[in-house]
């Protein structure tokens, strides 16, 4: 807990100095990959050494961190992810708090149109574009584009809202 609790004092320390996606992946290089590394050692001596039966929760609990392994890692190649999902979790909040008051609206597929909007409406808060005038905007102009002009009006893309829609 404690290799754990050094990898997040460097990311906070990351976050608190704004750093950049490359310098993050640079201190990561240096500063995270080794403490990943000895945690990796530590579960693979645990799961070694059979002092755990397989099917005990921490036996489960090791199986399940080696065989996820590099998924978790990726975080140190890439500057730009997070070492954790809190920042996801805390913004779907509101939307997990009144998912049973949406339970029945509507029809199967209504779930997956709603995770859509969701993801939508998210990404737009973090960019610090106003959803309602960017799902206004992009609505009014899908019928007139073709797939493959679609990537260039995701929040992703940096696409602001036409000031002019619907005037």
């Amino acid at each position: 807990m404690r290799q754990i609790q050094h990898l997040y004092i460097i990311e906070a320390r990351l976050r608190q100095q704004q750093a950049s996606p490359k310098a993050r992946q640079i201190v990561r290089a240096q500063a995270s990959q080794p403490i990943v590394e000895r945690i990796h050692r530590a579960l693979v001596r645990l799961k070694l050494a059979r002092r755990h039966l397989p099917q005990s929760l921490m036996g489960r609990a090791i199986d399940y961190t080696l065989g996820l392994w590099p998924t978790l890692q990726e975080y140190l190649l890439d500057g730009r992810l997070e070492i954790d999902n809190n920042l996801v979790e805390n913004a779907i909040r509101p939307t997990a708090l009144g998912k049973k008051n949406w339970l029945f609206i509507g029809e199967a597929e209504a779930g997956d149109r709603g995770a859509i909007l969701y993801t939508l409406i998210e990404c737009c808060r973090r960019r610090g574009i106003d959803p309602y005038s960017y799902l206004r905007d992009v609505l009014s102009r899908l019928p007139d584009m073709t797939n493959w002009q679609i990537p260039e009006v995701t929040p992703a893309a940096g696409q602001r809202p036409n000031p002019n829609s619907f005037l």
